[in-house]
């Protein structure tokens, strides 16, 4: 089944608490992964950032919307008690805990309300009880739409510029990416006329102890297969070990096939692919707005 979101993990991880004991979020987790019937492939997917689980994620905002609605509290880092308020709901337990349920409470409602000037600062809080995302699950699913948007505009202005400047765009990236050793090394290897289907030659490291060729192509269709060929046997007959395929379109299938079973190594990269690059790389973008997402610093608290 699909992992639940947090305010359903609400009543189930206060039944957990509901011992009086104290619990340690890592064994909560553990047990309602098996009430819930979670894979660990379900409980170890990641949210985008790759940072946390979506599962982790979902379970501790789950205990933090529990603590700011006074049913739980937390003793230390990493763990949990139930609190008087906490037993008095299990007493008569309600279907389900979730905003609409803890809204009954001021100090969850003041947790809850974004708070007036100054400072102006975005809430992260969802602003619909009827959300079953995370606060970090809605910042990272936007941010991810952003990045989308950003990506598609980026490939179109590729797309639309000449291939001089596609060449050159090739080497910025490369050396943001820790290739080519220094700009005029880059600049001199690739860019050049095709030598046998190979378009340039960089150094994977700044000693040039190991080679890429390259191929690139401002093509706004998909490459197939054969093209790939083409570039192989190129590769082949310069002994190569290694190679990458840029195009602003897209490759095939049979492409992408085909280079998974084969010797060298050609790693492809299509348009949508080069254009995240860029902008994790910051090619052709720069940074508008930054936003820090900060944490309690629980060893700050701690009394020695």
């Amino acid at each position: 089944m699909a992992v639940p979101d947090f305010q359903t993990l609400m009543l189930p991880l206060l039944r957990i608490a509901g011992d009086g004991k104290e619990h340690a979020l890592a064994n909560a987790r553990a047990q309602l992964g098996e009430e819930f019937k979670l894979t660990q492939a379900e409980q170890d997917e990641r949210l985008p950032s790759g940072r946390q689980s979506r599962f982790a994620n979902r379970v501790a905002w789950a205990k933090v919307y529990l603590e700011q609605g006074q049913l739980l509290h937390s003793p230390r880092r990493g763990h949990f008690l139930i609190t008087d308020r906490g037993r008095e709901v299990l007493n008569t337990p309600p279907p389900k805990i979730d905003i609409k349920f803890l809204e009954q409470y001021p100090e969850f409602v003041e947790f809850r309300t974004p708070k007036a000037d100054p400072p102006k600062l975005p809430t992260m809080v969802p602003p619909d009880p009827a959300d079953t995302e995370t606060p970090e699950e809605a910042l990272e699913a936007a941010h991810a739409k952003m990045k989308a948007s950003l990506a598609s505009e980026v490939l179109a202005r590729v797309k639309s510029g000449s291939p001089e400047f596609f060449e050159k765009l090739v080497v910025e990236l490369l050396l943001k990416m820790g290739y080519g050793g220094s700009r005029a090394d880059a600049g001199q290897a690739v860019g050049k006329a095709g030598d046998e289907g190979i378009d340039g030659v960089i150094s994977e490291d700044r000693l040039g102890l190991d080679i890429v060729y390259l191929q690139a192509k401002k093509w706004d269709g998909s490459v197939g297969r054969p093209e790939i060929q083409k570039f192989v046997g190129a590769l082949h007959g310069k002994r190569a070990k290694k190679g990458v395929f840029i195009t602003t379109g897209s490759f095939s299938s049979d492409a992408a096939a085909y280079v998974e079973h084969i010797d060298p190594k050609v790693v492809l990269i299509d348009g949508r692919r080069l254009a995240e690059f860029m902008i994790d790389f910051e090619v052709g973008v720069t940074t508008a707005r930054t936003f820090q997402v900060k944490r309690v610093d629980s060893d700050y608290f701690e009394e020695g």
